[in-house]
Parts: C-alpha cells; structure tokens; sequence
C-alpha cells in the first residue's frame, strides 16, 4: 500500500451504517482494498440518534477514520409520509457522529450526502456549486435539508478546526442490500419487486407513479464503494484548488423511468402490460450530476445498467428465498 495514500490499512475505520446498501458495500471494498481493521456498531448496541451513547463510544473505540454511511432513507412515499422523522433523525445521527468524530481526534471522516440536496430545477447536468441556488424538490425535502446540513457542518469544522472532513453526494443508488418494501424503497428496488413478482404470479399488467417522463440517473452500490475508498486515499481537499467541498458520483448518464421500467420488465421476464397512475407525483424532472471532478481525480464507475439491474435482481430473489 503507499505510503502517499491518506489512510493506512492499520487505521481503525469506523463504518456508520455497516448493516446498510451503502455501508456493507463499502466495508466489502475496504476489505478488497486490505483494510480490514473494521469497527462495527448494529443499531442495538449503539443508537446514532442518542448523543450520549455515541460520545462514549467514540471515547472507548478510538477509530482513526470515520464513513458515515448510516441514515433513515425511503422514498416519495415514505418521504411525504414522515417529514419530521426524516429531518429530525437525520440530523441527529450526522450531528452525533461527526461532532464526536472532531472531538476525539478522528484523522479522517467521510460524510455521504445524496443528489437530492440539489434544486429541483438546477441545470443539467447538476454541477457541485448548483447547491442552494435554488428551491429543494418538496417530495423530499426534508431529507435533503438535513443532507446539506452534514455537508456543511463538515465544512463549518474544516473551516474552523481544521478537521479532515470530506463530502460525497451519490446519485440513485440500488444494487445487493437494497430495501425492496412496497411502499418504502426507491424506484429501482420497487420496480423490480413489482415486475418480479407479476412475472412469477403471471400478471396481466404493473401498475407505476407517475408519467413515466422523468428521467434518472443510476449508480451501483458497488461503484460507489469504490469511489468512497478511492477518495478517502486520495482526495484532500483544499479551497484553492476545489470549487466545493464535496464531490458528485455518479454515471453521468441517465434513462426515463418508463425506459427503466421496460428494461426492468424484459430482466424479470414479465410479458403483460405497464400502466402510469398519473395522479402520483413525478418527483424532479430530471436529476443528472456532472461527475467532472471525480473524474478529473481519476475515479470512473464500471458497472453498466443492465449487468447492474441483473445483479440487483439476483440479490432480491436470494432475499426471498429464490435462486
């Protein structure tokens, strides 16, 4: 491993949210990459929400890098259903953990964001300095707002303190892990719960939210993983050289909800119709990131969209028993 990398494989890292789509991805490529002293928290024996606890974990682990991959997710449904549990849990678990992380002499942190953080109506492709130049989608605002939130007390004490904090806002995630629930997942996760279970169940037709028109942009889990630990080694951030303290991953491409309905029909085999219940919101219009910068650093995903959904299909049926 060089010795010109910012982390070290005998660091003590820490992964928020080890047991979730992104955390257990990203401790995989830690793993793959030879870091493999882990420090690992279930929600059982430390609750993120609860500051004490997590300042007294801090105190007793010592970990010398922290990923801060754990969050309360969900989508439209969930999203519209639960705003105050979305911002206030949020911003508990992001204020807690990076808070501690300064005071107790974390070298190194890494905060995961999300695209939602963006204005619903920001140019295409999104750049990082669209942030806050404009209004949030209100299906989701109340997760964006803690979201930017992370990003900026990061930054806050970086700015103050010094403290190595850096930022990564991910596109669309899906891929193994994903929450497949009916009214609670992504798009991605729901669509393929629902056109696999009409092609086992042989139904005449699937019905989505929406228009089917906006288009999305779609990262695998694995992609981002890679990027985390590609960063984490690489990116130090300095406000001469950076236009924003945090960095877009994604594709850089993006496809229709209909077109991703349709590849999603012809994966899982289902043969019948696809309806639009156009009384559901669209969400944002479209949501693609400019992964310029990554890229100038030298990052690229490498998981294409179909081999991805077939992977993410695979992982949902081995969820319910199927292989």
């Amino acid at each position: 491993m060089s010795k010109d990398l910012l982390i070290r494989s005998s660091d003590r890292i820490f992964v928020a949210g080890h047991r979730g789509m992104a955390g257990s991805a990203i401790s995989r490529a830690l793993t793959a990459k030879g870091y493999k002293n882990h420090l690992k928290a279930t929600r059982r024996e430390l609750d993120l929400t609860e500051s004490a606890a997590v300042e007294e974990w801090f105190k007793n682990q010592k970990p010398d890098v922290v990923i801060l991959a754990a969050a309360k997710v969900g989508g439209i449904l969930a999203n519209n259903n639960y705003p105050a549990d979305f911002i206030l849990d949020n911003l508990k678990i992001q204020n807690n953990v990076i808070e501690a992380a300064w005071r107790h002499g974390v070298r190194r942190l890494l905060f995961l964001g999300s695209s939602c953080i963006y204005p619903k109506f920001a140019e295409q492709p999104i750049k990082e300095e669209s942030l806050l130049t404009g209004s949030l989608e209100q299906t989701n605002e109340w997760y964006a707002i803690a979201k930017i939130a992370g990003i900026k007390l990061c930054h806050a004490l970086r700015i103050q303190h010094g403290f190595d904090a850096i930022s990564l806002m991910p596109t669309n995630l899906y891929g193994p892990g994903d929450n497949y629930h009916p009214n609670h997942s992504h798009v991605m996760a729901a669509l393929i719960r629902r056109f696999t279970e009409a092609a086992r169940n042989r139904t005449d037709e699937v019905t989505c939210w929406g228009t089917g028109s906006p288009r999305r942009e779609f990262l695998h889990v694995d992609d981002l993983a890679n990027a985390a630990v590609f960063c984490l080694e690489t990116w130090k951030y300095t406000p001469e050289q950076d236009e924003a303290p945090f960095l877009n991953i994604g594709t850089g491409t993006d496809i229709s909800i209909k077109e991703l309905a349709e590849l999603i029909a012809i994966a899982t085999g289902f043969k019948g119709a696809i309806k639009w219940d156009t009384s559901k919101p669209d969400g944002t219009p479209r949501k693609l990131l400019d992964i310029s910068q990554a890229q100038t650093l030298g990052w690229q995903p490498t998981i294409s969209l179909k081999a991805g959904i077939e992977s993410t299909i695979d992982d949902y049926l081995s969820t319910i028993g199927i292989q």
